[in-house]
């Protein structure tokens, strides 16, 4: 957590008068994301990881359906590019990475998965750098270092001397 607090919260157009709600909202995304994770685990044991990850997207096409009508307008005025980046980001960070998530999750335990999660820090860092020439601040950098490490640390196999150890 050191690490990503460090890499979110050091460049030069971060805010760091968040307020209570805002962090509260954080905290509330992160439990509930973690309260998702661990009911798909059970979920995987019996039904396909892109049959789960359709059924999520179904869902949540369910619970926004509130929003269709604005979405309708929103569409007739927008550019073909943003229609096209609402695809994309429909088909690839959502489906795409959601299927690969639920076919991870079935062949490894969720605790270890998680901290995966510590990669994405750095690698946005990094891709914000050569894709949209981003410079990142020097801390962001540390940051992202520092989750690197995080999870190369917690992946790394304990010895069976140091486990058979009384």
């Amino acid at each position: 957590m050191v690490g990503v607090t460090t890499a979110l919260t050091t460049s030069d157009t971060t805010k760091t008068d968040a307020g209570f709600f805002g962090i509260a909202l954080c905290l509330v995304s992160a439990v509930t994301y973690a309260i998702g994770v661990l009911s798909q685990k059970p979920v995987l044991r019996t039904v396909p990881g892109l049959q789960v990850t359709w059924m999520a997207c179904a869902i949540g096409i369910l619970c926004t359906l509130p929003f269709a009508p604005a979405l309708i307008g929103d569409l007739a005025d927008a550019s073909g590019a943003a229609v096209g980046g609402l695809l994309y980001l429909g088909l690839v960070p959502t489906a795409l990475a959601f299927s690969t998530w639920a076919y991870a999750l079935t062949r490894m335990d969720a605790g270890n998965l998680g901290v995966t999660r510590y990669a994405v820090p750095p690698i946005t860092i990094a891709l914000a750098w050569l894709l949209l020439g981003e410079n990142p601040h020097y801390l962001a950098v540390v940051g992202g270092a520092i989750c690197l490490v995080g999870v190369g640390v917690s992946r790394r196999r304990r010895s069976t001397s140091n486990a058979r150890a009384p």
